[in-house]
């Protein structure tokens, strides 16, 4: 890494940088080492040059989005990290067409919970799921993330991103390959610099009472008192993950700091001190209980990073 963070100073002397930085900052879990170097573009020309210099060395980032399906090793992560931030965290809208739909243009940086207010102020309905899922535009197209039945693919338009030599390009929806949980930026290669919706133009006021009733909802099931990654497995056919945790008698199952929570068994919560061990210690007891008694095999759906695991 240092012959990167050289180049990169050489190149950029502007460009934030920063060398060991802890991932536990960085992710919804709190959990994580530090990576050995952290990039954080605030622009377009900035971003390509990171990817080229990186690129030059044989180096593959980590983008990293607002790290909320994110798991990150004790030790750290020994590689690069890309982070957007300035530019990419802007949102305008272009008014609706002949076909009534507006575009609602977001950077890959913008948090939804942010986007969706906006989407609401603006009189525009579509984006009322997304109100409460602690992901960045980026890290949402990338696994095409959904709650309450709605979901990116559902609103999604356009993306624009940068390949792994820094070349922009754009993909309509139809070509982003998406289904549950996967898109064509899902192996990791494709940074997504900006995301284009399509929405409707709806009342403020009937949005924001639906945005209310999907907060409710969230606040009497999911454990958002503690630092979770979110759903912690996918959801497997036929089967909902929660359903066979609960069944198996596994709420509250403890190792460490880390426990599946008492208030939804589909979340694994760090109730204080966590470490990345204790989760995945208890991720493979929940595993291979719930296989043993059920048949049905759980894949996790957060990403794991990091060497030592």
């Amino acid at each position: 890494m240092e012959r990167l963070e050289k180049l990169l100073r050489e190149r950029h002397p502007l460009l934030e940088l920063r060398v060991n930085e802890p991932m536990s900052r960085h992710t919804t879990f709190r959990i994580g080492g530090p990576a050995a170097l952290m990039a954080l573009p605030k622009s377009v020309s900035e971003a390509k040059m990171v990817l080229n210099a990186a690129r030059k060395l044989e180096i593959q980032p980590f983008f990293l989005g607002n790290g909320s399906n994110l798991l990150v090793a004790d030790q750290g992560y020994p590689g690069f990290v890309v982070k957007l931030t300035g530019e990419f965290e802007n949102i305008f809208a272009t008014p609706a067409g002949p076909d009534g739909i507006a575009h609602l243009h977001a950077g890959g940086a913008v948090l939804l919970s942010r986007l969706s207010r906006q989407a609401q102020e603006r009189g525009l309905t579509g984006l009322e799921f997304a109100q409460g899922i602690p992901g960045s535009v980026g890290g949402a197209v990338t696994m095409n993330a959904g709650a309450y039945g709605g979901e990116m693919s559902q609103v999604l338009l356009q993306v624009a991103a940068l390949s792994p030599d820094g070349r922009e390009a754009l993909f309509s929806a139809e070509s982003c390959d998406l289904s549950y949980r996967h898109s064509r930026f899902s192996n990791g290669d494709w940074l997504i610099t900006q995301a284009v919706f399509g929405l409707s133009p709806g009342g403020p006021e009937e949005i924001a009472a639906r945005m209310k009733d999907f907060a409710r909802r969230r606040q009497e099931k999911q454990p958002l008192e503690y630092p979770s990654a979110g759903s912690m497995f996918k959801r497997p056919p036929g089967h909902f993950a929660a359903a066979l945790i609960d069944q198996c008698g596994l709420k509250g199952l403890t190792v460490g700091g880390a426990q599946v929570s008492a208030k939804h068994a589909g979340f694994v919560v760090n109730r204080g001190g966590a470490a990345c061990a204790d989760v995945l210690e208890l991720v493979d007891r929940v595993k291979e209980q719930v296989l043993r008694q059920t048949g049905v095999e759980l894949e996790m759906e957060v990403r794991v990073l990091g060497s030592d695991v």
